[in-house]
């Protein structure tokens, strides 16, 4: 019987992790010297793992740079983001996060359209890629709209913390919902 090994991604560098402010709330961002690995939306008030900066190190380009394009993109200053990514996922949920970032700034599309251009027949599994999209704002996902209005946002339906984010990034793109 042969084992398959799986290698994991193991970044060139220790991860270093920011806790950066934002009109959202929050956000918690895990990145290496290559790319830019994790963003999570933080709890308000809740202690972030040992070792968080609120600022990067002065020998920190990566660091400084996604502070910047983030502050730029809240400050509407930025559409797109330049920055090297390494999300972890499956090669479909690559594929779904890819054609997110052609969703450019200011315009939506619907599950079955992301699907369509990824030639998907599954409108359903573009949803679940974005749910567990590691980098929401950079990757997009908030663009993404149910046929019948606003959709889920971060696995949350209905209403919440979560989709008021997804509005808020809406209506700072300009979008009206």
């Amino acid at each position: 019987m042969t084992m398959t090994h799986v290698r994991r991604f193991e970044p060139s560098s220790a991860v270093r992790r920011l806790l950066l402010p934002s009109p959202v709330g929050p956000l918690f961002v895990e990145y290496d010297d290559d790319a830019l690995r994790r963003v999570h939306y933080w709890p308000q008030g809740s202690h972030p793992p040992a070792g968080t900066r609120m600022e990067p190190t002065r020998d920190d380009p990566m660091g400084w740079r996604i502070a910047q394009q983030l502050r730029e993109y809240f400050a509407g200053t930025r559409r797109d983001f330049d920055l090297p990514l390494s999300p972890e996922g499956t090669e479909f949920r690559r594929r779904v996060w890819q054609a997110l970032r052609e969703i450019p700034f200011g315009q939506t599309r619907t599950y079955g359209e992301v699907a369509e251009a990824i030639e998907c027949r599954a409108a359903r599994a573009i949803g679940q890629a974005n749910r567990n999209n590691p980098l929401p704002i950079v990757i997009p996902c908030h663009r993404v709209l149910a046929s019948n209005g606003i959709g889920g946002y971060s696995g949350e339906d209905g209403e919440g913390k979560s989709l008021d984010t997804k509005r808020w990034l809406l209506r700072h793109e300009g979008v009206d919902i």
